[in-house]
């Protein structure tokens, strides 16, 4: 047999390379394509800033404008490759280096962008824009104090926040002017969480517009904020306690022929929040919170004295108020004629009088108060349930709110001292009448 040597059919086995390598090409192709996808980024972060702001001849801050664009992002690579990209693999850099110049407005500083994932070059990507618009403005520092708030959390059952603190107090923001300008507060959240101890929280700082909006990451990285932005809010915790009574004095004597009735307060009892020395010292005050008599002068009054105080300024240290109480609170000193006592009569005991047909009478309060003299009679033998009879008519009466008088009989020698009212309501419903509850 004739030996073949290596240099026979060239040309035949040229083409077989050629045939096979298209044959491969092809069927690549076909299981792994190359094909471009796209995707969308919203942050371009902004490097060497203190280019611009250590330079002697600018010595300014700069800021991306707000109204740049998200950036679009196509690479084009193999199919299997663009399967495991994922928007997170990819992250865009503008360096102010390399801005072509800084004496534009704005700066446009090119924009770079690579992916993590492996076989994708910088030739595989393109960028559109191509340059992040940035603003340069004058340097500025100011100090804020740092708001303290909790949200809607709330601590535990039968507990009060008795303080937020921030550490620190205040922080000191640099950043552009047009910014800094900008600033209406900082605050820090806390999330009590239903917490009954005292606790600490690292908390980040959100800062607030003057339009009360929170400032875009564009802008907060656009600043340089003391302690990075993040403060330490301790949260101290008191506890409830409740039916804690309201003592109330007067100075003064009232006019000729006149005599202090009593004294009542509305409400009569509040509820406070304290730590535990506040409401021991409380405790020792047998949980009465008394206001200053000197706070009613009642001198040469001869009608009943009305008077609203605040209670914020008389808790004792540590202890206040809580949340959903009132902090003012209503003092009357009645003022009555010299041998006169004033009467609690239940609107339950008042006959009513040619109440209207299959119509329901209430009254708007439990009790009314009845003013009584006697020149003769000793008061203290006066019975209120037994002796003071009380009823009014409702004679040509319909549907309606009514403030009607009230007529009351006495045992001889005993006589009112002012006209009384009281308020109804007649309805046609099946409505209760509370006061005889």
């Amino acid at each position: 047999m004739k030996k073949r040597k290596i240099t026979d059919n060239i040309p035949l086995k040229i083409m077989s390379v050629a045939v096979a390598v298209v044959v491969w090409l092809i069927v690549v192709n076909i299981d792994n394509p190359v094909g471009t996808n796209y995707y969308t980024l919203n942050n371009v972060e902004l490097i060497n800033k203190e280019y611009v702001e250590s330079s002697d001849t600018i010595g300014k801050m700069c800021m991306p404008e707000q109204s740049q664009d998200s950036i679009r992002v196509a690479i084009t690579t193999t199919k299997k490759i663009r399967d495991r990209i994922k928007v997170t693999d990819i992250s865009a850099v503008a360096d102010l280096q390399q801005a072509v110049s800084l004496d534009t407005n704005p700066v446009m500083v090119p924009i770079t962008v690579t992916c993590s994932i492996p076989g994708v070059s910088a030739n595989d990507i393109k960028v559109t824009p191509q340059n992040l618009s940035v603003n340069l403005d004058e340097k500025e520092t100011q100090e804020f104090v740092v708001n303290v708030s909790r949200g809607d959390t709330k601590p535990g059952k039968d507990y009060e926040v008795g303080s937020l603190t921030a550490n620190p107090e205040k922080v000191r923001i640099t950043g552009p002017k047009t910014l800094i300008n900008k600033i209406d507060k900082v605050n820090a959240a806390i999330d009590l969480d239903g917490n009954t101890q005292d606790f600490s929280q690292d908390v980040n700082l959100t800062i607030i517009d003057k339009n009360q909006e929170p400032l875009s990451d564009s802008e907060m990285n656009s600043l340089r904020i003391e302690n990075n932005a993040k403060v330490v809010v301790t949260a101290r915790l008191w506890k409830i306690r409740q039916g804690v009574g309201i003592s109330a004095g007067y100075v003064g004597t009232p006019a000729d022929g006149y005599q202090v009735g009593s004294v009542k307060t509305v409400p009569d009892t509040i509820s406070v929040a304290g730590s535990t020395e506040g409401l021991e010292s409380l405790a020792q005050n047998d949980n009465v919170i008394t206001i200053p008599a000197d706070s009613i002068d009642i001198s040469g009054e001869s009608k009943d004295i009305e008077k609203k105080i605040n209670l914020s300024n008389l808790l004792p240290d540590n202890v206040k108020l809580t949340s959903d109480s009132s902090e003012d609170v209503w003092v009357t000193v009645s003022i009555l004629p010299v041998g006169s006592r004033e009467f609690d009569i239940p609107t339950k005991s008042i006959e009513v009088k040619n109440k209207p047909d299959d119509l329901q009478v209430t009254f708007e309060t439990a009790q009314i108060a009845v003013r009584i003299k006697s020149d003769e009679n000793d008061m203290d033998d006066l019975n209120a349930q037994k002796d003071i009879k009380a009823s009014i008519d409702l004679n040509g009466k319909e549907e309606g709110n009514y403030e009607v008088p009230v007529k009351i009989v006495l045992p001889d020698g005993y006589e009112t001292v002012e006209d009384i009212t009281t308020e109804v309501v007649i309805s046609s419903g099946t409505a209760v009448d509370e006061s005889k509850s």
